[in-house]
């Protein structure tokens, strides 16, 4: 058993792996961590792990919070979700 395995046991979660070659099982993961990797890891020289936390934390802010994204109506998921949860706008305005 692996380290990362260990970890999990201890901490109650179950490790579930996609299949070899079916990235579409996980599909909605497999899109954030393209585009993570490309705008954030590809994007940028780093010299220190905190350089790369600081350009993470920046960058999920903006995909959460203002970038559109095309799959909830092109409103950012903080908007979408707070359209989702309120119960005076009616669905259809989604």
């Amino acid at each position: 058993m692996s380290s990362r395995d260990d970890w999990a046991q201890e901490h109650g979660i179950e490790l579930r792996f996609i299949q070899p070659g079916k990235p579409n099982q996980n599909a909605f993961i497999e899109r954030f961590n393209k585009s993570y990797r490309e705008e954030v890891l590809d994007a940028n020289l780093f010299n220190t792990l905190s350089e790369v936390r600081a350009a993470t934390d920046e960058w999920v802010m903006d995909y959460n919070e203002f970038r559109p994204h095309e799959s909830l109506g092109r409103v950012p998921p903080t908007m979408f979700m707070s359209r989702f949860f309120k119960q005076e706008i009616s669905i259809s305005d989604l």
